[in-house]
């Protein structure tokens, strides 16, 4: 069984499901791991992978220390053997995976929180983890507002309407205030986007209100325009009262970030380094440095 402080999913733990390869160096499946971290498709998790591979490269480790191609053998129907892709990963590729992973997902929070805690865990500087932050929140509340665009649309939203169905989420969200006029109120530039001056607070706030509201067009079958945008408004003003209730601030009243094309240059030209104690940063190789052999 797994202990308290580990990331468990149906008993399993993270620890229980490590390996030692033939460097006696501990290693994790990336199929095994997948249910783990709440991924039900291979395709998403290869994903967080992916930009798990980028992160070790900008961290200036090399990732073939700690990201192996592998095979893993399922067992079909009638014995057939199909072998499907998969990954070795060390502990310093789980731990990225869970950085670049889908921060919705319950399982990736856990993960995030049990790495957080290890001795072995070596954080990149807070500005540029703040900065990541609010990147991948806006990268995935732009994907969040298309969805609720689709689902809006599904539910009777006609193109010319799109502006008011929106703006209907903004005024439940943040007192009454539209677009146009929460700009006003920020000093912020008409010709800007609003999302892109959120700080990472305000965009989880508007991320979660369009996925709720998403979540109950569907629920609800809404076939109707008029019924499809009150609906929003009606979602934004509960995940309002949720701020007030907890003592958060209020949407209206976090001032302006900076915008998020300056942090994505800051991003761009900084050349992070992740100072691995001996054995993290031989990875998958273990021993096979440490003794002196050529990798």
């Amino acid at each position: 069984m797994a202990k308290k402080d580990e990331v468990a999913i149906a008993g399993q733990s993270f620890e229980e499901l490590k390996q030692v390869n033939e460097h006696s160096a501990e290693y994790w499946s990336a199929r095994a791991l997948q249910p783990l971290l709440g991924y039900s498709q291979w395709r998403r998790f290869e994903q967080a992978i992916e930009r798990a591979i980028t992160s070790c490269k900008n961290s200036g480790n090399p990732y073939e220390y700690h990201f192996a191609n592998a095979g893993k053998p399922i067992i079909g129907g009638k014995g057939a053997v199909q072998v499907v892709d998969d990954y070795h990963l060390s502990r310093f590729a789980c731990y990225l995976i869970a950085q670049n992973g889908d921060s919705r997902k319950s399982e990736i929070s856990q993960a995030q929180q049990y790495f957080a805690v290890q001795t072995r865990r070596q954080e990149l500087s807070n500005e540029l983890a703040v900065d990541l932050e609010r990147l991948e929140l806006r990268k995935q509340t732009t994907e969040e507002f298309k969805a609720l665009s689709g689902a809006a649309q599904q539910a009777g939203v006609q193109s010319r309407m799109f502006g008011t169905f929106h703006d209907a989420g903004y005024r439940g969200l943040y007192g009454g205030l539209g677009n146009d006029a929460i700009k006003a109120r920020k000093s912020i530039p008409a010709k800007e986007q609003l999302m892109d001056r959120m700080n990472a607070t305000e965009l989880a706030a508007n991320q979660f209100r369009m996925t709720q509201t998403r979540d109950k067009l569907a629920r609800d079958d809404v076939q109707n325009q008029i019924q499809a945008i009150q609906a929003h408004e009606q979602v934004a003003r509960e995940v309002r009262g949720a701020i007030k209730r907890i003592g958060g601030t209020l949407p209206e009243n976090i001032p302006p970030a900076e915008h998020i094309k300056e942090v994505e240059k800051r991003i761009k030209t900084s050349s992070p380094k992740l100072e691995l104690d001996e054995r993290d940063a031989n990875g998958l190789l273990g021993r096979k440095i440490e003794s002196g052999e050529t990798p």
